[in-house]
This record gives C-alpha cells, sequence and structure tokens, in this order.
C-alpha cells in the first residue's frame, strides 16, 4: 500500500494518528473525492476484488467504484494507517419492505475506543462515520440516522420528514473479499441488477451531491436541485471528465 499516494488520491491532508477524528476526515475526504460509480460494468471491465487491483483502478487510474470495491480500498489504506478493520455483509432495504440477499453491500467496521459505521460506498448517505454503540439518533450535517438492533442484526436508519426509512442492515461477522464474490459478479452481469440497467456516478460535495444517472445531470445542493439531460456522449464526457475527473 503506497499510502502516501492513496493520501493524495482523496486530497487529505489532516491528522494520521489511530482516532476518531482522522478517521471521520478520512472518511469526509475519501466521499469528497472518490465517486460511486458502476461505469465499469457498462464498459464491460472486469472488477477484481482484491487490494492491488483496487489500489490500482481507485488510485492510480483515478476513478471510483461501487461498495465492494470502494470500501474494500478505504478497509486497506485504514489498516495501513493502522486502524482495526472488519469487513460486514449489508442487505439492502427494498421497498416492498423486505431487504436484499446477504453480501449485497458492503460496509465497514472500525474499532477504537467505541466502534464505529464506516461507509464510503452506499451513494447518498452518511457523510461522517456513525457510532455503533449509540441507539438515538445521530446528526450528519442535515440528515439523521440511528442504528437499532434487531435480533442478530444491526438496522441503518435514516430519518425522512418523521418517519425512520431503513437504508440496510447488517451482522458484526468479519468477512474477507471472496465472501462478496457471488454477489458481485451478479451485479456485475445479472439484468436484474440496477447496477446494469443504468450507468451511475456520483459524488459528494459540501453542500450536496453532483450525479450522473444514465444521461441525466442532477445536481443538489442546500438551495434545491437543479436537473437536465445531456445531449451528446461528447458532453456526457466532458461532465465526467471535469466534474468526477474522470477519463474512460
Amino acid at each position: 500500500m503506497d499510502v502516501k499516494a492513496y493520501l493524495e488520491r482523496i486530497n487529505y491532508h489532516g491528522p494520521l494518528d489511530v482516532s476518531a477524528e482522522t478517521l471521520r476526515q478520512l472518511q469526509v475526504a475519501h466521499l469528497f473525492n472518490v465517486p460511486f460509480e458502476n461505469l465499469s460494468i457498462h464498459a464491460h471491465e472486469p472488477i477484481v476484488l482484491d487490494d492491488e487491483a483496487l489500489f490500482g483502478k481507485i488510485v492510480e487510474r483515478r476513478r471510483g467504484g461501487f461498495c465492494y470495491e470502494a470500501n474494500g480500498a478505504f478497509a486497506s489504506l485504514l489498516r495501513a494507517l493502522g486502524f482495526e478493520v472488519t469487513m460486514l455483509s449489508a442487505e439492502v432495504a427494498r421497498p416492498a419492505g423486505d431487504f436484499s440477499p446477504p453480501f449485497d453491500h458492503l460496509a465497514l467496521l472500525v474499532r477504537l475506543e467505541q466502534p464505529w459505521l464506516v461507509d464510503v460506498g452506499f451513494g447518498e448517505s452518511f457523510v461522517e462515520p456513525l457510532r455503533l454503540d449509540v441507539a438515538g439518533e445521530q446528526i450528519d450535517g442535515e440528515q439523521a440516522f440511528k442504528i437499532v438492533s434487531a435480533g442478530e442484526y444491526r438496522v441503518l436508519l435514516r430519518r425522512d420528514n418523521d418517519e425512520w426509512k431503513p437504508l440496510y442492515r447488517f451482522t458484526l461477522t468479519p468477512h474477507e473479499f471472496p465472501d462478496y464474490e457471488e454477489m458481485s459478479q451478479f451485479h456485475q452481469t445479472s439484468p436484474q441488477s440496477h447496477f446494469t440497467q443504468n450507468r451511475i456516478c456520483s459524488l459528494a460535495t459540501p453542500d450536496g451531491r453532483v450525479t450522473l444517472s444514465g444521461m441525466r445531470l442532477i445536481v443538489t445542493s442546500k438551495d434545491g436541485r437543479e436537473e437536465r439531460t445531456l445531449a451528446s456522449q461528447e458532453e456526457y464526457d466532458k461532465i465526467l471528465r471535469e466534474q468526477f475527473g474522470i477519463v474512460l
């Protein structure tokens, strides 16, 4: 792991001690600089889940990735800095009220004096790490989250107006890359996967998010939401380069 190159990739200039504040600043920097994207799937580029391949893609090629890639690479960086990191299997909430299969999402547990839920690969979600052992709400900018116990699971909830809605549930069982391989292949190849149905590239910003969804450019901020349809692949490539730093 070339820690210096990774920190340069996420434009990080903060502390490097093993602390909650360092963890917070690292997650924020990662979310502001590494897009959540599935462009490799649509370019028919194989996604390899190992530390070397993910470093090459995200750091050396300055790309983003979906959950297995972004959180997998971030776990490697955190470990290189001395953090104790566990990969978790998460199941994403679905509109029908149930959850997706195990290993549908990769999230991270970081143990310091208190355990933290860390995630740089879920698209629009919490920007700063969340305390795992706090039952009440945790404020994250303009949003509020909480983590509740439900049998063997912990469930991550986000407040939507006056209602708490689940994002995903997870167990604290540790896992490794091979455990996610089957679901990773499903998302790369199955027509039932939302990742094969539409191109997505999305990046958090200090006051919102910028997203390419298909040929739509969506910019959200504290002032509201703007959306427009791009006119050509040339314009798409230009936005991809200028807004996300990606050249395919």
